[in-house]
């Protein structure tokens, strides 16, 4: 008896676009701060996102990886590595909240980062920071801390 197989194509669906004042081209981690402070403002969850870079490090896409709680968010690498396969990125940027509102990374936001960078050099997609977002513009870049060579 055949065996049927099932055939899937993939497709990137726009949901939509976020308004931003500076060029797209990410120079600094505060230029994410910036960006990314309107969406993360007033969230009483944690939520872990990807912006995805083109070759000229430009912001091409946001994707929300993950929602969790209001201490943590569950992130798996594979869900990084589809958005960033998806969207055809040449670098990413990962960024999250902290709804407390104290930007300092914890210990395993820092072992989530270098399992993120090591996926990411096993698709060819450089990882160039984890940006821990807090209240009032505050930040932290752990690439600046230099968890990310």
């Amino acid at each position: 008896m055949p065996y049927r197989v099932t055939r899937y194509r993939l497709l990137l669906v726009k949901d939509g676009s976020v308004h931003t004042s500076w060029d797209r081209q990410v120079r600094q981690p505060r230029d994410v701060a910036d960006f990314m402070a309107p969406l993360a403002a007033g969230l009483d969850r944690e939520h872990f996102w990807c912006l995805a870079l083109d070759g000229k490090n430009r912001a091409s896409s946001l994707h929300v990886v993950s929602i969790g709680s209001l201490t943590a968010a569950l992130v798996h690498p594979r869900e990084l590595a589809k958005a960033l396969i998806v969207s055809n990125s040449a670098a990413a940027i990962v960024v999250h909240q902290h709804p407390s509102g104290s930007p300092e990374p914890s210990r395993e936001d820092e072992e989530l980062t270098r399992r993120l960078a090591q996926v990411g050099e096993l698709i060819g997609v450089k990882l160039l920071d984890h940006v821990v977002l807090g209240d009032q513009g505050t930040y932290v870049s752990l690439a600046d801390r230099g968890l990310l060579r």
